[in-house]
Order: structure tokens, then sequence, then C-alpha cells
């Protein structure tokens, strides 16, 4: 039987070409032991199981595969909460957490209506929603494993305030009845284009959801239909923020400028200086 410390090595050796081979060889570690994170380093000449070792170097396998760390393991943490994460539902990025930012800079702090459509795992809404317990967050998704991974981690975070409906765009909206109530619609649409899918990485192609990704021929239909859509039921003042892909900065801003209720139009740069969020306010 192997020591932690000889199968942590060893990880990392086969982990070599994965861009962080000694954390993935730590994560892929404590999922196959009863370790936590801070006992990671206490405890280098603990021996593993054979079960456990024989796991460990299964997990390695797969993650070579090209499959995701993050569905291997379960979770992924977005603004400092680890999420659930599993295959089918879109994993959270760092860049997304510029919405979250920006919303809580422009939020009056009230009891505020926060419309996230698209919710995913509901890193967006259940994050908001912990920053924001007196806001209503209305997390929508058509597809229902989103929404039962999203309720699954707003119940693991003791979220109360957060409404979950199935839709499409503004579909879940109408039922509601939040035209004209919306303090907030933000999103994080699909928009990369149906040339560009084939082009990504097997990680990425081979295992996340295309539908969450992809939006069409331009990769900007998502974005044009919500930007078309959003005016309905917003709030006067309220705002829209949605993420955006390299290079759409242009066409955005020309959806925005075509339709004279839109008051105010910002574009934020996420941390390598990509315009990420585009936001409108009517």
């Amino acid at each position: 039987m192997s020591t932690l410390q000889e199968l942590f090595s060893k990880g990392k050796s086969l982990l070599k070409d994965v861009p962080h081979p000694a954390l993935e060889a730590k994560l892929l570690l404590l999922e196959c032991t009863s370790l936590q994170a801070e006992q990671f380093y206490s405890f280098p000449e603990n021996k593993l199981s054979r079960a456990e070792e024989r796991r460990f170097y299964r997990l390695v396998r797969k993650r070579l595969t090209g499959f995701p760390l993050p569905y291997i393991t379960g979770v992924k943490d977005f603004w400092s909460i680890p999420f659930r994460v599993s295959p089918g539902v879109l994993i959270p990025r760092p860049e997304t957490e510029l919405i979250v930012e920006k919303v809580l800079e422009l939020s009056q702090r009230e009891n505020e209506t926060i419309v996230d459509i698209g919710t995913g795992c509901g890193n967006i809404a259940v994050s908001l929603a912990k920053e924001l317990p007196q806001a209503r967050i209305v997390a929508t998704d058509t597809a229902k494993k989103a929404l039962r991974l999203a309720k699954s981690n707003a119940s693991r975070q003791k979220i109360s305030n957060i409404i979950f409906a199935r839709g499409s765009l503004f579909s879940a909206l109408i039922r509601l009845r939040l035209e004209g109530k919306c303090d907030f619609i933000v999103s994080n649409p699909p928009y990369i284009t149906e040339e560009e899918w084939p082009k990504l990485g097997i990680e990425i192609r081979d295992n996340e959801p295309k539908s969450a990704l992809v939006a069409g021929k331009s990769g900007l239909e998502v974005i044009h239909k919500l930007v078309q859509g959003a005016p309905s039921y917003l709030k006067p003042g309220g705002s829209l923020l949605v993420e955006i892909g390299i290079g759409q900065k242009d066409k955005v801003l020309s959806f925005f400028d075509s339709d004279p209720i839109w008051e105010k139009v910002d574009f934020f740069k996420d941390l390598n200086g990509i315009s990420r969020v585009a936001m409108g306010k009517i």
C-alpha cells in the first residue's frame, strides 16, 4: 500500500499535462479519502487502503481522458461557495463572478427583484441570494436537471429567497406576472458560434452541454433576444447584465443602440482585460 505522499507524487507526474497537476492530484486524493483539505499535508505518511489507491488511479485515468475535474469531484467553487455540479449542467467559470460583483455594486439593498435567466447550477442566483437576503430572486432554466441541481445548491446554503421556475428566456416571467417589476435581469447565456464549437477543447466539447454554450450561427442569437425582451420586465431604472464573448462588444452595443429605451450602456472587463459583461439600463 502506498502513502499519501507517494500517491500525491505519482499523481502529479501522471497529470503533468493538465493546467495545475499538484492541485488536481490533491483534489483527486481528497475525493478518495476521508481527509479534509486542511488535513492533507498533515499526514503524508498515512497509507491508503488498496481500494482507495485503486480508485485514485481510476480517477486519474478518467481525468487524463479530458473528463472535467469538477464533474469528477462533483464540486466547483464560485464566489467562494462550493457548488454541486454534474454532467449535463454547465460548470461555472470565474469570469461570471463579474455579474455578481456588478449587481452588488448597483444594488440599493432594498426589496429588489432579481431574475437569473438560464441559471444552470444556480451559481449566480445563489451567490446573489446569499449576499442580498432581502431581495427576491427568480432563477429560470429550460432543463429540469439544472433546476434540480440549482435547488439543491440553494438548500445546501440554506437559501430561502429564490423562486425556481422552468422556462425559456422570459416565458417563466410571464407566468409569474413580472412585467415591469424587475430591478435586475442577469444572464450567462450561450454565446459560442456553431463554427467555434468543433474547435473547442475536448474537455468542453465532449463533456459540457452544447445547448448551454452554443447560441447559433452568430453566437449572438440569445443575447439579442435578451436585449430585445428585457425592457418589458424591467422597472424604470432597472438593468440587464449579460455575459458576452470575446470580440462581441461592438455587435452587442448595436443591439442596445437600436432601441432608445436603453438610457445607459456599459461594458465591464474581466481580469484578462476582455469586455465580459454588458449592462443596459432603461
